[in-house]
């Protein structure tokens, strides 16, 4: 037994326990005796004889395992999971290969199928196990103790614990990943003054860091007016900085989020003199937007003289990558119906100053009929943090302004007050999304929250005796989380299933107050911003069966539940499902979509009548 364990260690001194790692993936041979064939002949056939034969077959009636292990190590046997009955003679060799290994990956490294014979149809295996090897001690050779820390190295883990090469192999691999992350791409690990004592192993972890490597260029290839040191801002490869293999790969993954630039194959590092130049093979894509929908949706209980559908619009424009630096300019215009009105605003500045913050400004305007007028201006700075995160803060102002028309009759303090809310807040965004326009796989999610104080302030045109007892200064709180995941099935399908919510916490909530919901982009079935909610949240199950890049047909449901904290609402609660079918597709002048869906809530029922079209146009250029 101890001559197994030297020649073992031996192997490992030369190594560094690599071949562990091979072990786990089934590369180890066993050397078995293979099944009795029949005799080969002595003189060779022809070579016309030889091409016209058919190939030897293989055996593949069932077979039997019979492993005959020393008397001391059957009940080290009984908590592996191994067949004895197996289909074929090819699937029983895999089977003690697999058992070996198992007991390899558990510290017995001197495990070993000893001697293999068939007799008949049962294939008798000699099983040798030996004894259990163990970490007497795992140093610290020439490593600062904040790598070791990184890397995930803990002393407990390797003093007088089983040796299992899997988590020496996983050291190791962390170890160089941290040295390469930190200018050290050419570094190796060796296991140093290694001492066998019995079953005991001691040793050092030494590293050879190699030459250190900065960062020299970014070079771009290919047709795109994006420029250099844009991108050396946004992804961050400063000239003269130490290398970093995470930050390429983070690059690589950044890229691909942007919606105007189609990364075209995995960025490549050349290597010469201590420097490292990265290369990006990049493209321009279509990114600018211009959008033209037209709604068409019926009126319900319309009066004498109203028409009996109404036509509503909404035109989105975007620019985006200006003059090459990622800037980007959008404006969105929406009507809700006759009188009511939406408009949106923003502005994004990415790299801001050279540094990886990125700026953004948005404005939102809603007009409601002849009640309210409702403005919220906003600013946001975010950082992309490691892997696919985005940490971003905000500041939000948001006014409330009634509409003078709408309270000369008032007899009352109405549904909807003058007031000011001011909130602070914080954004995490996480994008794996395969493609920004058409996902195939990936996730999106996101979560935020703010608090700030709101503000109810008197409006002349009504009497003050209206606002008695109700608080003007109260603190409010939202909060919001959207998560989507884009699943393929089959060749060509993919799964959509979607969450998203929000809450307005307060003492005293009013109508305007409220998050709107409903049309197109939220809950299809109904008119565009047809429900208020204090909370909200709505699931989306939609299947797209694709037929090209950007060509599929889809099925969805959308299944809401809305909360209304309201005095005296007529409908507290509410629980609308909408159902549908549409499909998208390129056309000359653009992205051609059309949606068509049917709507149930306790206002209406799933009806023909009722049902909702709408259609557009998506040119980008």
């Amino acid at each position: 037994m101890y001559a197994r364990a030297f020649v073992f260690c031996w192997i490992l001194l030369l190594s560094g326990l690599l071949g562990a790692a091979a072990l786990a993936q089934g590369t180890t041979p066993l050397n078995p005796a293979a099944p009795p064939v029949s005799a080969a002949p002595s003189v060779a056939p022809p070579d016309s004889v030889r091409r016209n034969a058919p190939p030897p077959g293989r055996p593949v009636h069932p077979v039997t395992v019979q492993f005959h292990p020393e008397a001391t190590d059957q009940a080290i046997l009984r908590p592996y999971r191994y067949r004895t009955a197996l289909p074929d003679s090819l699937a029983a060799l895999r089977e003690v290969r697999s058992l070996v290994l198992a007991l390899q990956a558990d510290a017995y490294l001197t495990a070993s199928a000893d001697e293999l014979h068939w007799r008949h149809d049962t294939l008798h295996v000699r099983l040798y196990v030996g004894e259990p090897f163990r970490w007497a001690r795992l140093r610290n050779g020439n490593l600062g103790d904040g790598l070791l820390t990184r890397a995930g190295f803990r002393d407990k883990l390797f003093r007088q614990q089983p040796l299992r090469p899997q988590e020496w192999a996983r050291l190791q691999e962390n170890i160089l990943h941290e040295a390469e992350n930190q200018g050290y791409p050419f570094a190796t690990l060796q296991l140093d003054s290694v001492a066998l004592t019995g079953t005991e192993v001691t040793g050092r972890v030494v590293l050879r860091r190699g030459p250190p490597v900065v960062f020299d260029s970014l070079q771009i290839i290919g047709k795109t007016k994006t420029r250099a040191r844009f991108l050396i801002d946004y992804l961050q490869l400063e000239p003269e900085q130490p290398y970093s293999q995470q930050r390429v790969a983070e690059a690589a993954r950044r890229l691909r989020q942007l919606p105007y630039l189609q990364l075209k194959a995995e960025p490549e590092v050349r290597f010469a003199r201590g420097r490292a130049r990265v290369y990006f093979l990049l493209e321009d894509r279509t990114a600018n937007q211009f959008d033209a929908i037209v709604g068409v949706l019926p009126t319900s209980n319309p009066l004498a003289g109203q028409k009996r559908v109404q036509i509503t619009g909404d035109v989105t424009l975007n620019l985006r990558n200006i003059n090459g630096g990622g800037k980007g300019v959008g404006v969105q215009w929406r009507k809700l119906d006759a009188t009511s009105q939406l408009l949106d605003g923003q502005y994004v500045h990415p790299a801001f100053f050279g540094t990886p913050l990125e700026l953004s400004g948005s404005f939102n305007l809603l007009k409601q009929d002849t009640l309210f007028l409702n403005t919220r201006p906003r600013v946001q700075f975010a950082y992309p943090t490691a892997l696919a995160g985005r940490l971003a803060v905000f500041a939000e102002w948001r006014n409330s302004r009634l509409i003078s028309a709408s309270l000369k009759k008032a007899t009352a303090l109405p549904e909807n007050v003058d007031s000011r809310y001011a909130s602070y807040g914080l954004n995490y965004t996480w994008n794996t999304l395969s493609d920004p326009y058409f996902p195939r796989r990936g996730l999106l999610a996101s979560a935020q929250g703010a608090i700030g104080i709101k503000r109810i302030s008197k409006n002349p045109d009504l009497q003050e005796s209206f606002y008695a007892g109700i608080p003007l200064n109260t603190r409010q709180t939202t909060l919001g989380l959207r998560a989507e995941y884009y699943l393929p099935v089959g060749r060509q399908g993919v799964l959509l299933t979607r969450v998203r919510g929000e809450a307005l916490l307060n003492n005293r909530l009013f109508l305007n107050d409220l998050f709107r919901l409903g049309g197109l982009a939220t809950l299809r079935g109904f008119n565009e911003l047809n429900f208020y909610a204090s909370q909200y949240a709505v699931g989306t199950a939609e299947f797209r069966q694709f037929t090209g890049p950007d060509t599929y047909v889809f099925l969805f449901a959308d299944q809401a539940y809305l909360r209304r904290d309201l005095p005296n609402a007529p409908y507290p609660r509410d629980s609308p499902t909408g159902l549908g079918a549409g499909l998208s597709f390129r056309t000359g002048a653009g992205q051609f979509q059309f949606v068509y869906a049917l709507g149930r809530s306790q206002q209406q029922g799933f009806s023909l009548g009722s049902g909702k079209i709408h259609f557009g146009i998506t040119s980008r250029f």
